[in-house]
């Protein structure tokens, strides 16, 4: 079966459970980011929230790139060869496996998620390159325990893994479960891992008004954040320059346009030691 086909009878099989009068964040971001993997109503909420906030799409387009920066960076200069994605979204351009494996082939991915059309989209169309590998996990972020058991069976975590988190824990309302979470996934890897994380953050008023209206749809609300608070989960770890700082201010590449204009979502990346 083609990969065309098998994503064909996978989402056949998987719209009897899907609810489309509800917009999904995954689908959502799609919508945002130029895909086609949504729906009307994803289509509705995703203009709805622009109107009140136009920033947002080029947010999204800022964070695949930073995605793409963060990841090269790693493979590419500092040896990482495990990947560990939480929070994979749908697949658009440049996805984890893509970046990481044009640096080194020989890279391994495993993808989270816990949306059944996030994970049949991810496992028919996110293939890897024969000299790496792509895993898949059905898996939730509350359960960092989980995640970690399911993981161990794809990747050695006895070697550096990058753990990816990328504007997945504004969907973690309290603070302290947040926290908690990281430093749960974080305490599992091994020495000279490294974390790699973003999130929305509270920083302008358009910005709060159109996630207030977004949570009130009944989607899975999204918690804005202060940067300092964005910072605060890398607590303990080895911040590598620049810090913590807006998506497009994290080691932009060279342009003639100078210094990139902010965005109201923060990122860093960071090494345990």
């Amino acid at each position: 079966m083609s990969n065309e086909e098998f994503f064909a009878a996978a989402e056949r099989d998987l719209m009897a459970e899907i609810d489309t009068s509800v917009p999904h964040s995954a689908r959502i971001w799609n919508y945002w980011l130029g895909g086609s993997d949504n729906f009307a109503v994803d289509q509705e909420a995703g203009d709805e929230y622009a109107r009140t906030f136009p920033a947002i799409t080029e947010l999204a387009r800022a964070s695949r790139e930073f995605l793409g920066r963060a990841v090269r960076h790693l493979a590419a200069d500092r040896g990482v060869r495990q990947f560990l994605d939480i929070g994979t979204g749908l697949p658009t351009e440049d996805n984890t496996h893509q970046v990481a494996q044009r640096a080194a082939p020989e890279c391994r991915i495993v993808y989270v998620d816990n949306d059944p059309l996030v994970l049949a989209h991810a496992r028919a169309l996110l293939t890897s390159r024969p000299e790496g590998a792509t895993h898949y996990i059905d898996a939730d972020l509350h359960d960092p325990a989980g995640i970690v058991r399911q993981a161990k069976a794809h990747l050695n975590f006895d070697e550096p893994i990058a753990l990816m988190l990328m504007g997945i824990l504004g969907h973690v309302e309290d603070d302290e479960e947040a926290r908690s979470i990281v430093r749960h996934l974080v305490g599992d890897l091994p020495s000279a891992s490294y974390l790699v994380l973003y999130d929305g953050t509270a920083t302008d008023q358009a910005f709060i008004d159109a996630q207030r209206g977004y949570d009130d749809t009944g989607a899975v609300p999204y918690r804005l954040r202060h940067p300092t608070s964005v910072a605060g989960f890398f607590t303990g770890l080895e911040l590598l320059d620049p810090g913590v700082v807006p998506l497009p201010h994290w080691r932009p590449d060279p342009s003639p346009l100078g210094r990139p204009r902010a965005v109201d979502a923060y990122c860093g990346v960071a090494r345990k030691p």
